[in-house]
C-alpha cells in the first residue's frame, strides 16, 4: 500500500497521476492530512481511496510511505511516527531542502529512504522526478520506486550533490513556463487573438517544440534555426529577446532557485 502523509498540490498531483495510469487503484492508497477538509476534497477526486485517522495509521500500513508535507514539517512528522515505521518500509521525501542525512538523523535508526524531488505535471502524466537512495534501499526497491514516479512522467536518478540544481531545472521550472505562456498569450491578446483562443494556442505551440526536442534529439539551437529565416519575422522576434536579456534572466533563475535550495538544505 502507497501511504501520503500530506494532501497538497504536490500529493494531490501524484496521487491523480497514479491513480490515471492504472498502476495502483484508489484502494490501495492510504492518506493523513491535519486538515480534515483537504482529505475529504482528495477522497471526493478520487473515490475509493482510504482515509487514515492519523499519521500513525498511514505509516502502518504503508509499505511506501510518502512524505508530503511542508520542509518545515518535516521534522514534527518523523518524531511523531518514527517509532512506527518498518525496517522494510520505503520512506520517500519530495521536499526542497530536505536532505537524506537531515531524514537519517530525525529517524534516529538506519532505515531506507528515497529523496525525490517531482513536479506538478505529475497531474497529467508529464512530470520529472530525480530520485537518490541512500544505501539502505536495494536496487529492486529503487526500481520499485522509478516504477512508481515513472507511472505519471520520467523519473532519473540523481546524485544528491544535484538535486537541489535539479529542483530549480524541473520543480520550480514549470512556473516559469506558465509566466511564459500567460506573457505570450496577453501578447497575442494585443494583437487582436481572443485570450480564450490565445492561451490553448500558445500552450499546444510549446507542447509541441517541448515534444520536438524530446522525440528528435536535436540540440534545441538546431531547432529554433530552423525557424528563423533570414531576414524573417522569427529573427526579429529572437534579436530583441536576446536584446532584453531573456537567455540571462532564465539562467539567473535557476541560479537563485538553486541557492535558496542549498539555503534550505544548510549546504
Amino acid at each position: 500500500m502507497i501511504g501520503f502523509i500530506g494532501t497538497g498540490n504536490m500529493a494531490s498531483a501524484m496521487i491523480g497521476g497514479i491513480i490515471k495510469s492504472g498502476l495502483y487503484p484508489p484502494s490501495q492508497i492510504i492518506v493523513s492530512d491535519a486538515s480534515e477538509n483537504a482529505l475529504n476534497r482528495l477522497a471526493e477526486n478520487h473515490p475509493g481511496i482510504v482515509k487514515a485517522k492519523n499519521n500513525i495509521e498511514t505509516t502502518q500500513r504503508a509499505t511506501m510511505l510518502i512524505l508530503s508535507v511542508k520542509p518545515h514539517i518535516y521534522e514534527p512528522v518523523l518524531r511523531e511516527i518514527r517509532e512506527e515505521i518498518s525496517q522494510e518500509t520505503l520512506i520517500i521525501t519530495i521536499a526542497a531542502g530536505v536532505t537524506i542525512k537531515k531524514v537519517e538523523e530525525l529517524l534516529q535508526r538506519p532505515l531506507k529512504v528515497i529523496r525525490t524531488m517531482p513536479n506538478t505535471p505529475a497531474l497529467v502524466g508529464m512530470a520529472m522526478t530525480a530520485l537518490c537512495p541512500n544505501k539502505k534501499v536495494t536496487e529492486e526497491e529503487l526500481q520499485q520506486v522509478k516504477e512508481l514516479f515513472s507511472s505519471f512522467g520520467k523519473a532519473e536518478l540523481l546524485p544528491e550533490s544535484q538535486i537541489n540544481a535539479f529542483t530549480s531545472l524541473c520543480g520550480s521550472s514549470p512556473a516559469w513556463i506558465f509566466m511564459a505562456i500567460e506573457a505570450l498569450a496577453d501578447g497575442a491578446v494585443l494583437q487582436g487573438i481572443p485570450r480564450d483562443k490565445a492561451y490553448p494556442m500558445v500552450a499546444q505551440a510549446v507542447a509541441g517544440s517541448a515534444k520536438m526536442v524530446l522525440d528528435s534529439g536535436e540540440h534545441p539551437a538546431v531547432l529554433k534555426d530552423r525557424v528563423c529565416s533570414p531576414g524573417g519575422t522569427t529573427i526579429e522576434a529572437v534579436a530583441q529577446l536576446e536584446k532584453d536579456g531573456l537567455r540571462a534572466s532564465l539562467i539567473e533563475a535557476v541560479r537563485v532557485c538553486t541557492a535558496k535550495a542549498d539555503r534550505l538544505s544548510g549546504d
